[in-house]
């Protein structure tokens, strides 16, 4: 039956090729291929490896597709036929099956062989030759063909000395001379023309950072001297001195220094402003002239968002940065920005103008969404938001919103739980937000010309419900205020000096509760964590403050990170008012209002590191680290779940089911997983996740990952709500989770589709200990590490250890 199949195939093959040729034009060759061979110096023996693939990168055009030697998009090209009308069916047809067809010539393969000389010149492979030859194939009913290159490489340079020439002392040339210092071209690495190029466009932004605004790095030439080797037999043959100095025919005028004049900012029409004569005659304030028709807006937007002031230095910086403030008010269609020379001799003066075009003040907007969450739930939102974009003329910024969604557990093994009780959600709930773009605080200012971005203040209220399937709804209210800034686009800062929040569980389907609880197959210990939760209201008022570090990467720097860290503490103000409830009340909370004050202290920390190895390799890793303490009034109180952590899901240690790693060796029994679902957190995590990433096509990429870590609680097992193998000790360590996969992640631009598959390594609660069922029996443990377990033929084997995992976006 194979061979049959096969014969099928084959002759099938041959029919379609032979249709294709019919349509070759006689004498020509369908381009299907390249070869590329390299040959090095026979006398220098240079390092040639990889050269070949990176070469054929170059080669254009791409060739015919083909499959099996068979050219068949070219076939369905031909086979649709020329179509009538280019918008119509079959001109669709024509163009997403089929390709036109290239045909091979021997001008073609002479020019990409002159750009392979071209592009080994700039690498450094001087004197180098290649050749190329077109090679029909050697099957006469197959009229196609490849090009075959030959490329002989000579040794690669590298350079000796970097040289900046001067003329003379001038400022300028003081300026130049000290931007060597950041330079790119380093003693003995090659001189690479785009190393060169991007050399050239960095030091035109450190001279505009010093006011040469018309200064361009065309204006730059750089020499390459190779004949070092030969002058001096101390050196290596291979060797280059290298020599960056300014056109001599460059105008004096792009080498100079260039001030501030005037400012002026339109938020009507250009011909408005030309027509109305006063707007020249307006007193400035801080060098700005602000022409607003419409009477829209406060000046001092105007004044925070452009850094410039009159009479100072031109910096391409506060150019970009003015520009993005503007963009970021979120008040303007367009901005448009100009720098005009003061016409007068030897000026050495600008004029700013910018003109803005105002966006419509206020709008509603409707949002349906689908997203995936990091505990393995995925759902749908419905969100509709009105804005007012200028709520008191000064771009503040009102959102009022709603929504309505749920989730349902995406993923991992759902027959466990077949009623899905605690696994589906539906949550809606009202909120407001208004930002103002800057501080609202007593005598605090921040000065527009020394931050590149401009502050924020944000308050916030929002009330939401969420309805936990078959066992209770939580209620929450929660109102903030914080300010956001940063000095420059690598480092953010967030302060929530006030963050209030209010928690209750109602609507508790205490049925469901009883039959848990008298249940003969449940934990008690499970049991008592679960009433515990859906009984324990909460008022929590703290402070919380973060910050944000991603340097920006130099040129082809291959290292890459990104640190984020915070502490959010709560309680202690509000303790001051909170009251022991009445009667006995020895050990009790306090309470405020008859809700107990939590009081506690946690740290976050999370860091980045990625590394590319190739263009379509990449090395990504991260750190997690985070605790909760609990102290003073709420030592013995259980902590709120919702500031827990909580371990497994798509964006955690993968080989687990969202919520049912940990803490520690605990593992909840069968039974009470089929009854209220996986529900494990605690106080402390330790995360580690690493993963390779490999691009396969723009749209097709795949990973090979591992992941690491675990949850642990404080405290006692009372507080923590858990055996003593959840609590953290000095062998945390034994208790750490291992698991690793394979993923494959789509990539449509505007998102990411994911699918990751992994299965555990290592399994903590393997520690426990075994006890006998005889008295006089020894006590044993099964090993942690589960390779030995691995058996992809058993269905039971599959259904408990591999986890599939479905997500947008990337874990991180």
């Amino acid at each position: 039956m194979r061979n049959s199949v096969l014969g099928i195939l084959v002759i099938m093959v041959t029919l379609s090729s032979c249709s294709v040729n019919k349509y070759v034009p006689e004498g020509q060759s369908l381009y299907v291929g390249s070869k590329v061979s390299v040959q090095a110096d026979t006398i220098t023996k240079p390092n040639v490896s990889g050269l070949a693939s990176e070469l054929e990168a170059i080669v254009k055009p791409p060739p015919n597709k083909t499959l099996l030697g068979f050219p068949w998009k070219v076939w369905w090209w031909y086979f649709i036929g020329e179509p009538k009308d280019e918008g119509g069916l079959r001109s669709w047809f024509r163009n997403k099956l089929g390709e036109a067809p290239k045909f091979a010539t021997q001008r073609v393969a002479d020019i990409n062989a002159a750009n392979m000389v071209s592009h080994l010149d700039n690498e450094a492979y001087y004197r180098s030759k290649a050749t190329g030859k077109l090679v029909p194939s050697k099957k006469k009913k197959r009229r196609t063909a490849i090009y075959e290159f030959d490329a002989y490489v000579m040794p690669r340079y590298v350079m000796n000395e970097i040289n900046y020439v001067v003329r003379d002392s001038s400022l300028f040339n003081r300026d130049l001379i000290l931007a060597k210092q950041k330079t790119l071209l380093k003693k003995g690495e090659p001189p690479r023309l785009d190393v060169i190029a991007t050399e050239r466009s960095r030091i035109d932004l450190e001279l505009k950072g010093k006011g040469y605004y018309f200064f361009n790095p065309d204006y730059l030439i750089i020499k390459v001297d190779s004949t070092i080797g030969k002058r001096d037999s101390t050196l290596a043959p291979q060797q280059v001195n290298i020599f960056l100095e300014v056109k001599p025919q460059t105008a004096q005028t792009s080498l100079k220094q260039y001030f501030i004049n005037k400012i002026y900012v339109n938020t009507g029409s250009q011909e408005s402003l030309l027509a109305d004569t006063t707007a020249a005659r307006e007193p400035l304030r801080r060098g700005l002239n602000i022409k607003d028709p419409g009477n829209l807006y406060k000046r001092r937007i105007f004044y925070d968002a452009i850094g410039f002031r009159r009479g100072n230095m031109y910096t391409n910086t506060m150019h970009n940065v003015s520009l993005q403030r503007l963009v970021n008010l979120q008040n303007f269609k367009f901005v448009k920005n100009q720098f005009d020379l003061v016409p007068r001799s030897d000026s050495a003066l600008l004029d700013v103008r910018y003109d803005l075009e105002p966006l419509k003040g206020k709008a509603l907007q409707t949002t349906l969404s689908a997203s995936t969450k990091s505990n393995n739930l995925g759902g749908s939102q419905l969100d509709v938001a009105w804005r007012n974009r200028n709520t008191f003329r000064g771009a503040e910024m009102l959102a009022i919103k709603a929504f309505f969604g749920f989730d349902v557990q995406l993923g991992g093994n759902q027959e466990a739980n077949p009623n899905r009780i605690g696994n589906e959600y539906i949550r809606y709930g009202i909120g407001a937000d208004l930002s103002f773009p800057r501080f609202i605080i007593p005598f605090v200012r921040i000065r527009p010309e020394k931050s590149q971005a401009l502050p924020k203040t944000v308050l916030s209220i929002n009330y939401e419900n969420r309805v936990q399937r078959g066992l209770y709804t939580t209620t929450s209210i929660r109102g903030d205020w914080a300010y956001i800034w940063s000095k420059n686009s690598e480092v953010v800062h967030t302060l929530t000096p006030i963050a209030i929040n209010y928690i209750q569980p109602r609507n508790v389907n205490y049925e469901r509760l009883f039959a848990i609880a008298t249940s003969p197959n449940t934990n008690p210990v499970d049991v008592e964590r679960l009433f515990t939760l859906v009984e324990q209201k909460y008022f929590i008022a703290g402070s919380n403050y973060s910050v944000s570090y991603r340097p920006t990467p130099r040129p082809f720097a291959r290292n890459q990170y990104a640190l984020t860290g915070g502490i959010d503490y709560g309680g202690n103000l509000l303790s001051l008012f909170a009251k022991r409830p009445s009667g006995d009340s020895v050990g009790m909370p306090k309470e405020f209002l008859q809700v107990p004050v939590f009081q506690y202290v946690k740290v976050d920390g999370d860091i980045r590191y990625y590394r590319t190895i190739t263009p379509g390799v990449k090395w990504a890793n991260r750190l997690l680290l985070g605790a909760i303490k609990p102290y003073g009034n709420s030592k013995n109180m259980a902590t709120p779940q919702f500031k827990q952590y909580f371990g497994g899901g798509s964006t955690g240690i993968r080989a687990f089911r969202a919520r049912a790693l940990g803490p520690g060796a605990y593992t909840p029994d069968t039974a009470t997983i089929a009854l209220i679902g996986y529900q494990n957190f605690a106080d402390i995590r330790m995360e580690f996740n690493s993963e390779l990433r490999m691009k396969f096509t723009n749209i097709i990429n795949g990973a090979v990952f591992m992941d690491a870590g675990n949850i642990w609680s404080f405290g006692s097992p009372e507080r923590a709500r858990y055996d003593s193998s959840a609590l953290i000790g000095r062998d945390f360590i034994k208790q750490i989770a291992v698991g690793g996969g394979i993923g494959l992640r789509l990539d449509f631009s505007f998102l990411i589709f994911r699918l990751d598959i992994a299965t555990p390594f290592r399994k903590p609660w393997y520690t426990k200990e075994i006890k006998s069922e005889t008295p006089e029996g020894e006590v044993t443990y099964k090993n942690p590490w589960v390779f030995n377990e691995v058996n992809f033929r058993s269905k039971a084997w599959r259904k408990e250890n591999l986890i599939l995992n479905i997500a947008v976006g990337l874990p991180f």
